[in-house]
């Protein structure tokens, strides 16, 4: 099996008839949840829409789960980790699971993608490039360290008595609450984690795109993964989401999405059982551009992070400081990049750019574009949504953002740049004090080629990541911010580690 998609098996002349029998397919689909191996309505039977952000128009409906399910799924968790095999096997096992839910996913790769686009909105090339081959290689990544999860034995004197060691064991049942804007890529990523571990899980996937999510679950009895295991309430997060992070029996809890929901899980954990928490949250990140960067491949990779998502993305390089001296050019270049955005249905043909998420999400942007305008600012392309159906926002440049103005602190969370520049004799520190002007640490990108340019400011960046002229390399390292940008961290063996708890041992004989 390979770890990436073929585009070639996107083809438009198979895609719409592909479209249409997937969009069948969804509105047949009776609203479950999937608890202890059963897929069963809501204790409520009531249920929430589920809308194509380039249409507006439904396109299936899902269980509203509450509380009352999330204690059902709980238990079904904690069942599972108390008495069922999961935890019990051998690693090799739980490897072998991962592996197959990882090629049981590649086999209907298509139709994976045609789902995300249609229930998130995000290109399918977008997909194909990104999401999928990350999701799978999650799978395959951590299917790996399942065998290579170990503790320590310090080392001892030859005449000491008894020995000393900790062990590492799985934290137990992890809550995953994942959010709308990579709903098939965030799932994978924390699940496989959990699963290789030996946790039990109970996802709750974002209301506004939850589908795949679904799908993976009816996966993971294909990939032998034992009822009980792997259980999925779809719901708000003020019904089923805070009831989760609120439950005493949920070991963990791993969350991407906003500052302001990370804030009140961090409070729900510490009031309900001190809980574990992992949170991937928001970020405002800065991209420098200095003078002797090159600047087409800047301005490109600033202007395609953006429209990525639609803007939607929470590590994207909103803010961006560049040099006087190249100040110009770099907004002749970066206009010209986004004139070439091609705006559509993330499933049509040449689409680079899909919709917002929602009307909603749409209506913020450009309330805070408009207030920021009041207060000074200036717009040098889009700055609006676009007429029609669907949820459209026009890629857009805005200039002369003071720091204290709303586009230049809050995440827009849209298809925005803000375009600042710097003095040509600025130093470092000078440079660096912009970039952390933000509550957010959560990545930072770098655009210069003098190499004491970049390890100087590497050293004085208030982020989790930085990326020097777009990055290198494919390990897998770990990714979350600081300040306001999260908890914890995720991906690799530090992000395993996350759902594993320390056991120390002192053996006297």
């Amino acid at each position: 099996m390979t770890e990436s998609a073929n585009p070639s098996v996107y083809a438009a002349s198979d895609r719409a008839a592909a479209l249409q029998q997937l969009r069948q397919s969804l509105a047949q689909r009776p609203p479950r949840l999937l608890i202890d191996g059963v897929w069963r309505p809501a204790l409520s039977a009531q249920t929430l829409e589920v809308d194509d952000p380039a249409t507006g128009e439904p396109i299936a409906r899902i269980a509203a789960g509450d509380s009352g399910d999330i204690d059902l799924a709980v238990a079904a968790a904690r069942r599972a980790f108390r008495e069922g095999p999961w935890p019990r096997l051998p690693a090799s096992r739980r490897a072998a699971a991962l592996f197959a839910l990882a090629d049981a996913i590649e086999r209907r790769q298509q139709e994976f993608a045609l789902l995300e686009s249609l229930d998130a909105g995000h290109s399918l090339m977008s997909i194909v490039n990104g999401d999928l081959p990350l999701g799978l290689r999650s799978l395959r990544d951590y299917a790996g360290w399942a065998t290579k999860i170990a503790g320590e034995v310090p080392m001892r004197s030859a005449d000491q008595r008894g020995m000393d060691y900790f062990l590492r064991e799985p934290i137990g049942v992890a809550a995953i609450v994942t959010p709308w804007n990579a709903p098939f890529l965030m799932v994978l990523q924390k699940l496989a984690a959990a699963l290789a571990a030996g946790c039990t899980v109970v996802i709750k996937p974002a209301e506004l795109a939850p589908l795949s999510a679904l799908y993976i679950g009816e996966l993971c009895d294909e990939a032998g993964i034992p009822a009980g295991v792997v259980n999925i309430v779809t719901g708000t997060g003020v019904a089923a989401g805070q009831a989760l992070a609120e439950h005493p029996d949920v070991n963990l809890i791993s969350f991407t999405g906003s500052t302001q929901v990370g804030q009140s899980i961090m409070a729900a954990a510490a009031r309900s059982n001190l809980k574990r928490v992992v949170l991937e949250l928001g970020g405002k990140s800065p991209a420098m551009v200095f003078a002797d960067a090159d600047l087409d491949k800047a301005a490109t990779a600033i202007v395609g992070e953006i429209a990525f998502k639609s803007g939607q993305y929470c590590a994207a390089g909103s803010r961006v400081y560049v040099q006087a001296s190249v100040h110009a050019p770099l907004l002749e270049k970066m206009h010209a990049a986004m004139q070439r955005i091609r705006i559509g249905a993330g499933y049509a043909d040449g689409t680079d750019m899909g919709p917002m998420i929602s009307d909603a999400q749409r209506r913020r942007a450009q309330d805070l574009i408009d207030h920021s305008l009041a207060a000074g600012a200036r717009v040098l392309r889009g700055g609006h949504a676009r007429s029609g159906p669907g949820y459209f926002f026009e890629p857009t440049l805005i200039a002369d953002a003071r720091a204290d103005m709303r586009v230049a602190q809050e995440e827009i969370f849209a298809p925005v740049l803000c375009v600042t520049p710097f003095a040509d004799d600025a130093g470092l520190s000078e440079v660096a004090a912009l970039a952390n002007d933000s509550r957010y640490g959560l990545s930072a990108k770098l655009w210069a080629r003098d190499i004491g340019t970049v390890h100087g400011l590497i050293g004085l960046l208030e982020t989790g990541q930085v990326i020097v002229n777009g990055g290198g390399g494919e390990a897998t390292l770990p990714f979350g911010g600081v300040k306001q940008s999260g908890y914890g961290r995720e991906n690799g063996h530090v992000g395993l580690s996350a759902f594993t708890e320390i056991k120390s041992v002192r053996l006297g004989y």
